[in-house]
């Protein structure tokens, strides 16, 4: 397993760094303070991670809520697990 772990993070590495060789040109970026010259590999970086990053706190907000549902859930299955034995320690009575 970890030779197989090994064996794909070279593949991505190798995948990446063919890339940045196919997209070594200079691209003119302006943004709001200034300009700069900047390959247009890195600037494609930074929109993969600033989009990965996006995705993850959009994420990390619906698991938030789905943590909440499964505590209150599990308080309500306790508390029914509460019931159901001292309904049993209960004695029958008979009529």
């Amino acid at each position: 397993m970890r030779f197989l772990k090994l064996l794909l993070f070279l593949l991505v590495m190798l995948v990446g760094a063919a890339f940045a060789v196919m997209n070594a040109e200079q691209v003119h970026l302006d943004y709001y303070f200034g300009a700069a010259e900047i390959p247009l590999s890195v600037i494609l970086l930074g929109a993969l991670c600033a989009g990965a990053f996006l995705g993850i706190m959009a994420s990390l907000s619906v698991l938030a809520g789905l943590k909440r549902e499964n505590a209150a859930l599990r308080r309500k299955a306790q508390l029914a697990s509460q019931e159901v034995s001292n309904l049993r320690a209960l004695p029958i009575k008979e009529n």
